[in-house]
């Protein structure tokens, strides 16, 4: 029987175990031009005995943030900035991809350099209310991308893939879940258009066919994972009927060789089984377990085959050394809601570790 303590082969490298520290946004990116910290470094070196973490989400250009003090992935200085990141992890013998996020209609101007606004499919505002340094305010209407700015977005994923590689990341996570621009298009609701981009089930896809082959272009498939979350309500999503649209995803990105699949279950956990079974690689799953977070019962989810990897968000926020706690039961460390945005090294790298 496989377990979460069993190592696996991912993108070529051995991992020393099945634990995936989820990508989670802390807005701690306090250096120069959205530029990661030493403080950062630390952050995931600490938690480097996961086999594989998945850094918060990472703005592939700077009209794809959409949230205060978060990272980016598109100047010559975050890429300088992030290799001390990734040397930190590797030096503890940790592997690390970086999450590659355009967060589309969900932001503020105010966020944004240079007069920029938010971007999406389709002119349709979210409802609901972003914070910015200024205090929450309300999502506004986004502009429309036209067809060449969809093709430039394209590249613009392509080319942040290739610093995240010279940055010296094992490969990257394109987050095409949570109500961010790749789900976007995927959804009717988000993507009224009624061009190639739109329309049909092929044209809600496209984009995110486009995006993932781009990248696995740029720096091999067997660098790249995609994170998806089909019929996730969060940041003003709806979708109709996912199982047809995810359905033809992934057969169009089956034969691409992806390094993974990452499922964000939501509250459909049926649709979970015929999406493993869909998938051709490796699957990584993290489970719906609200109101809860992820807790020891998902490892059972590796010995059972629903997944090859399992996926840890709070939990591993406020454990460095989870493996080794899921390993022997706990004692686990609570999170402190209160620090999970923003803030110093307080509630981010001063939660304890395991003495003995």
């Amino acid at each position: 029987m496989t377990t979460a303590f069993d190592p696996i082969v991912l993108s070529g490298k051995r991992l020393a175990n099945r634990v995936v520290m989820a990508p989670m946004t802390r807005s701690r990116a306090y250096g120069p031009g959205a530029e990661p910290t030493e403080l950062m470094a630390t952050y995931y070196a600490q938690r480097a005995a996961a086999g594989l973490i998945v850094t918060e989400g990472i703005q592939p250009s700077p009209v794809g943030q959409g949230y205060p003090d978060t990272p980016g992935l598109h100047t010559d200085g975050q890429v300088r900035a992030w290799r001390t990141v990734t040397d930190a992890v590797h030096r503890e013998g940790g592997a690390i991809f970086a999450q590659l996020m355009h967060t589309g209609r969900i932001g503020h101007p105010s966020l944004l350099p240079d007069g920029l606004e938010p971007v999406a499919p389709s002119a349709v505002a979210a409802k609901g209310q972003v914070y910015t340094h200024e205090g929450p305010k309300e999502f506004v209407t986004p502009k429309e991308l036209s067809e060449a700015e969809i093709r430039q977005t394209v590249a613009d994923f392509a080319d942040a893939a290739r610093r995240a590689v010279e940055a010296g990341f094992d490969g990257v996570e394109l987050h095409g879940a949570n109500g961010y621009l790749i789900h976007q298009f995927l959804a009717p609701h988000s993507n009224r258009r009624t061009d190639a981009w739109g329309g049909d089930t092929e044209g809600h896809i496209r984009f995110a066919v486009e995006v993932v082959t781009a990248v696995a272009e740029a720096i091999g498939s067997d660098r790249v994972g995609l994170r998806i979350s089909p019929g996730n309500a969060f940041n003003d999503m709806s979708e109709d009927n996912p199982a047809e649209i995810y359905g033809a995803l992934l057969e169009r990105l089956a034969v691409l060789d992806l390094a993974y699949l990452h499922l964000m279950e939501g509250p459909d956990t049926a649709l979970t089984p015929r999406l493993r079974k869909a998938w051709p690689g490796t699957f990584v799953l993290n489970p719906f377990t609200y109101p809860d977070v992820t807790g020891p019962d998902a490892l059972r989810l590796i010995e059972d085959g629903s997944a090859d990897m399992v996926a840890y968000g709070a939990l591993f926020l406020a454990n460095p050394d989870l493996p080794r706690r899921l390993a022997s039961g706990g004692p686990f460390n609570a999170a402190d809601k209160a620090t999970f945005y923003g803030g110093d090294h307080r509630g981010y790298t001063d939660y304890p570790t395991l003495t003995a």
